[in-house]
């Protein structure tokens, strides 16, 4: 499953793990993605999506139906 949101479009950051010597090397910092599945009442069906924790929090706020029209509207096959 690829690290990536949605919903908050959410990419992994790059950085350096540094150790006590002060070696560098390189890591990824990966956003918490889930899947969740969501009932969608317009769409009449359950919608599955990648979303991260705070991809979660929004569509707590602003509600599935419209997140689900904001993806539409850019086109994200649901």
């Amino acid at each position: 499953m690829a690290a990536v949101c949605q919903v908050t479009g959410a990419v992994p950051g790059f950085g350096h793990n540094i150790s006590h010597s002060h070696r560098r090397t390189k890591r990824r910092f990966d956003p918490n993605v889930q899947k969740k599945t969501y009932y969608v009442p317009s769409l009449g069906r359950k919608v599955t999506l990648n979303v991260s924790a705070k991809g979660i929090k929004v569509i707590d706020a602003r509600g599935i139906e419209k997140v689900v029209a904001g993806l539409k509207a850019k086109g994200v096959k649901l």
